[in-house]
């Protein structure tokens, strides 16, 4: 990690949601000092997510709105962030054009040497009850877009980091995996 190298650890989290996992994350480990930057589309996921930090009594996050497909905005994150996060995201788009302007974007925005945790969801089990049952933000039916692991990882590769680390859920349904920023 950039903080066990002896550098700063900047977070920028391009979809957080309300942002639960990273802020309680910062909570519990307030002692290293870590400012983030927590971004979504929703409105309402920014003002939730500003009421959370404020409620843990986080003080170094911010939360504001931002697409998490558009490569000049993520690029223009000052400081640059030395940890980017993208969870449970990009498996809610079926096109990986949209992944490659995000992924890009975050290889811009990220310090060479820094890292990239990114998930996945390359099976599950009742991927066609969710279609049939569940509607996406849009309304529409929520077909989630599986890509094997091999593809997700060839994304990132091609964005310019070399994946370091994965871990699989004992099913083989989500992914967490870690990938490095390269100097060039």
């Amino acid at each position: 990690t950039p903080h066990a190298a002896g550098g700063a650890v900047r977070i920028l989290d391009i979809a957080t949601g309300c942002g639960r996992y990273v802020l309680e994350t910062m909570r519990a480990m307030s002692h290293l000092p870590a400012p983030a930057v927590l971004r979504d589309y929703k409105t309402e996921n920014v003002e939730a997510g500003r009421q959370l930090a404020e409620s843990l009594g986080v003080r170094d996050a911010t939360v504001v709105q931002g697409d998490a497909f558009d490569r000049a905005s993520l690029a223009a994150v000052t400081p640059k962030p030395t940890v980017g996060i993208v969870s449970g995201l990009y498996e809610l788009y079926p096109e990986n054009e949209g992944l490659r302007r995000s992924l890009l974007g975050l290889a811009d925005a990220i310090e060479p040497g820094g890292y990239l945790i990114y998930t996945n969801q390359p099976w599950h089990p009742q991927v066609e009850f969710i279609a049939r049952a569940l509607t996406n933000r849009e309304g529409q039916p929520w077909v989630m877009r599986r890509r094997t692991q091999m593809e997700m990882d060839q994304l990132v590769a091609e964005a310019g980091f070399d994946k370091v680390d994965q871990k699989m859920d004992k099913w083989g349904i989500f992914t967490v995996s870690v990938a490095k920023r390269r100097d060039s």
